[in-house]
């Protein structure tokens, strides 16, 4: 494998935050009180656009969610969950960007701030092996206990999980010829600066004023 291609998740391979989409499919099938969580969830998703997202708080609120069921009931939910919100939202110039990586044999990953109960159905659905994203604590018996193993995936811990991630499967980032990220977001910049072929995808109005100043590509997979 020559070359590296990373995607971020949420509005870069899908126009919606899965995570905050999470959250609303939870107010909207009745496993949450609906007007504290609501809040909650709107005030973070609010913090994450604006860029003041404390993520190691807003996951401890996100896993901490999560341990309320047992793990048989969330899988369930879950299945729900793909069926009614991920799935329709799915587009086709998103899987054949990702398609046109792996026919090309390159090594392709998912890199999220989205927890990886969330995201591991679907990095599968969009047919991506490779999936780095935020890790909850499992009890003995893959019950959620609220807790995360690790840093955060999110802003600088991108990188820090890229290389972690690389140097366990003994391809350091240096060894590709070329390394791609495409991500929507102004809170990855700390990866996107680290690649050899940064594309601001989908950007949002940082990103795409930073990418203009620094010559970066743009790339507009949901205009259609």
């Amino acid at each position: 494998m020559k070359n590296l291609a990373l995607f971020d998740l949420d509005h870069t391979l899908l126009p919606i935050d899965s995570d905050y989409e999470w959250g609303q499919f939870l107010v909207r099938t009745g496993a949450v009180d609906p007007v504290e969580f609501k809040r909650r969830n709107d005030e973070f998703f609010a913090q994450y656009q604006a860029g003041t997202l404390d993520p190691a708080e807003y996951l401890e609120f996100a896993l901490g969610t999560l341990a309320r069921f047992p793990r048989t009931q969330l899988n369930a939910m879950h299945e729900q969950f793909m069926a009614e919100v991920i799935k329709p939202a799915i587009r086709r110039r998103a899987l054949d960007l990702l398609l046109r990586h792996l026919d090309q044999g390159d090594l392709v990953a998912i890199i999220t701030a989205t927890n990886r109960f969330v995201t591991a159905p679907i990095a599968q659905a969009l047919g991506v092996e490779h999936l780095i994203a935020a890790i909850p604590e499992e009890d003995a018996q893959g019950n959620i206990t609220g807790k995360l193993l690790g840093v955060p995936t999110s802003g600088p811990g991108k990188v820090v999980h890229t290389h972690a991630w690389l140097e366990k499967i003994g391809k350091p980032l240096s060894a590709f010829e070329r390394s791609h990220f495409y991500s929507d977001s102004h809170n990855d910049i700390p990866l996107l600066s680290v690649v050899t072929h940064p594309v601001a995808t989908n950007p949002n109005a940082a990103l795409a004023a930073h990418a203009a100043n620094l010559g970066w590509p743009s790339l507009h997979l949901f205009n259609d």
